[in-house]
């Protein structure tokens, strides 16, 4: 609720307890922009030295996220490379993947063969990073 105020997000689904009692889900859901956060700060294993993002190509909120859900997060790298120029530089393109009460070695996949979202996934956001290159000796 804190998160959803500091925004200005007024939507009431967000802090409203008694108006949200009869909506779809029956509870408030948690404000995107921290889902966002935690999951991005979850998938840094291995990511510590990028430097900056530079694009963010795609991204969804899959999923509903309430109060008590415990969340995790994987990445994948998708493509990498140089930077013409930039011997000391190279991008990434990532997929960061949150899902919600399911650790993500217990994921098959993101997706099922048709193309939906499994239900545990919430966020998906596809993105690139700066990343130093290792300098040949």
């Amino acid at each position: 609720m804190l998160a959803t105020r500091l925004y200005q997000n007024t939507a009431r689904l967000h802090f409203d307890a008694l108006a949200t009692r009869d909506s779809q889900f029956g509870r408030r859901l948690v404000y995107g922009g921290h889902v966002i956060s935690v999951c991005r700060a979850l998938s840094c294993e291995g990511l510590e030295n990028v430097l900056s993002i530079v694009a963010i190509n795609s991204g969804a909120h899959v999923g509903p996220v309430f109060a008590g859900d415990t969340l995790y997060a994987t990445s994948e790298i998708l493509e990498r490379w140089a930077l013409p120029g930039r011997a000391d530089l190279g991008a990434l393109r990532l997929r960061l993947t949150g899902l919600k009460n399911l650790p993500p070695a217990r994921l098959a996949s993101h997706k099922d063969r048709g193309g939906a979202y499994d239900p545990h996934v919430v966020l998906a956001l596809d993105y690139t990073v700066l990343m130093p290159r290792r300098t040949k000796r």
